[in-house]
């Protein structure tokens, strides 16, 4: 099966996420969904991201706008990503996650990230 160029995109996004160990799902939209949800649903350091893939010159539905408004209205950060901006979404992952980690008093199961800011 060939891989679509926004497939493509989606892959080096994962890719990216995995390497600054940040959690994310990929909400499959169906009829019993929600319609415009992102790509992903990202969590870096307790920020929540929402990131919508794009190849070549695909443009975001009014619903995928609505919905990237709502997030940024939440103050959650809400980015379009397409195979131009991949160096650009580095960047934001690096700022989000920080270098530190903290371990949780009494608790050696859980661990906080904290940005280093």
């Amino acid at each position: 099966m060939a891989t679509t160029p926004e497939a493509k995109v989606k892959a080096k996004i994962k890719a990216l996420l995995k390497q600054y160990n940040v959690y994310y799902a990929m909400p499959i939209g169906t009829g019993y969904g929600n319609a415009g949800v992102p790509d992903f649903l990202c969590c870096a350091n307790g920020t929540f991201l929402a990131i919508e893939a794009k190849a070549g010159k695909g443009t975001t539905t009014a619903l995928q706008e609505k919905n990237l408004a709502q997030i940024r209205q939440c103050m959650g950060v809400a980015l379009v990503v397409r195979e131009t901006d991949l160096t650009m979404l580095g960047e934001v992952l690096k700022n989000l996650t920080g270098s530190s980690t903290l371990t949780l008093p009494g608790n050696t199961n859980n661990t906080i990230t904290a940005s280093s800011q």
